[in-house]
């Protein structure tokens, strides 16, 4: 048996150098806590993580987080309007910047973008970083954890947190889970007659269609995120780029003329997996808390929001009664947010007849401004 490294010890232990987990790391520097009490430990190098190309939507609430800890400006596309409809039902809506006052609803960046930001951001404040290197072990006792790495080292801490996220059904189950037994189908299209800065949720008979604008070297296009049941994605997935783009139009319908061109399509299952087992010294952010279905982008943003809570409360001190108080102080922002992503995901995908009910209340949500300006509101900054 080789011989165990000599531990080294830390106020807090983040594990999953993802975007919640870096923010985490560095609005924990920002509010005074020692960067060399924090560790981050991942298990990818970051040159893998850079060169992630996945689009990811950042409401406006989550660029103020980004800002705090100087991970903004970054590069990214605004979302000005956001156009919700049903395909083939009555009923839109059009949520506008104008509304609120503000310069964009949200932005469309790469993942990539956003961890190099985060990391230039942990690496300016001196947070120590470990990668690549996994937790094979976590171990806790009334003083604090202990963290077993898969290169041998151990690490001390007062407090551990869990970021690191994966894909549902590949995650350990939590309390609450539902299969929506529907992959989304991710590429990134270009239209005949593209909006700039205008986003699309449709919604069709197997699940939502989203369209978010993102500018590049060849213009702007739009990065898909298409929602439909396991077998449906499978053939999509199968078809050749003319008999998809083909596909897509049906679904979407002529707003932005024809599609022409996409890029290599991939597919991951969806599903509802939340509310994980807390301890005393151990708690969950970000995908590592709650994996959400992607209708209306609000993985990502809740994630920020965990780290933002939690970073505040660690501030005063890594010690398990602000645990306590993080999942007492985040359970209102996620109930919502998850109760409205879950119904969302379900309700919009029936094809019963309470279809109808649902393009009116699309329209009803459109002529009554309150109304349409608190649901943008919960998308931008979750329940406050």
């Amino acid at each position: 048996m080789s011989e165990i490294a000599v531990t080294t010890s830390f106020d807090v232990a983040i594990c999953g150098a993802g975007p919640a987990g870096m923010a985490l790391a560095a609005m924990l520097a920002r509010r005074g806590m020692a960067p060399r009490r924090i560790a981050l430990v991942d298990g990818k190098s970051l040159g893998q993580a850079i060169t992630d190309p996945r689009s990811i939507a950042l409401s406006h609430g989550s660029r103020l987080l980004l800002e705090e800890v100087g991970a903004w400006p970054l590069p990214s596309t605004p979302i000005h309007q956001i156009h919700v409809s049903r395909r083939g039902r009555f009923g839109r809506s059009l949520m506008d910047r104008d509304d609120h006052d503000l310069p964009a609803l949200g932005y469309v960046t790469r993942y990539g973008e956003l961890v190099s930001a985060l990391a230039a951001a942990c690496e300016r404040a001196g947070v120590a970083i470990i990668r690549p290197a996994r937790v094979a072990g976590i171990d806790e006792t009334d003083v604090g954890v202990t963290l077993q790495l898969d290169d041998g080292r151990v690490l001390a801490a007062a407090v551990a947190v869990q970021a690191e996220g994966g894909v549902f059904g590949q995650q350990q189950q939590r309390a609450r889970q539902r299969d929506y037994r529907q992959s989304a189908v991710i590429a990134r299209v270009a239209a005949s007659a593209p909006i700039a800065h205008r986003a699309y949720e449709r919604f069709t008979d197997e699940g939502p269609l989203a369209l978010l604008p993102q500018e590049g070297a060849d213009g702007l296009q739009y990065a898909l995120v298409w929602c439909v049941r396991q077998a449906s994605a499978a053939a999509l997935l199968e078809l050749g780029d003319d008999a998809f783009l083909a596909h897509l139009g049906d679904a979407f319908g002529t707003r932005l003329g024809r599609f022409t061109r996409t890029s290599s399509r991939t597919a991951y299952p969806l599903g509802l997996n939340a509310e994980p087992r807390a301890t005393a010294r151990t708690v969950a952010i970000g995908n590592a808390a709650q994996t959400l279905h992607p209708v209306a982008g609000q993985g990502l943003n809740l994630g920020l929001r965990d780290a933002a809570v939690l970073a505040r409360l660690l501030g005063r001190g890594a010690a398990p009664e602000q645990l306590l108080a993080f999942g007492a102080g985040r359970q209102a922002d996620r109930k919502v947010t998850i109760g409205l992503t879950d119904a969302m995901a379900r309700v919009f995908a029936n094809t019963g007849p309470a279809q109808a009910l649902l393009g009116l209340s699309l329209g009803a949500l459109d002529a009554v401004a309150p109304a349409r300006m608190l649901l943008a509101e919960l998308m931008m900054f979750g329940r406050r």
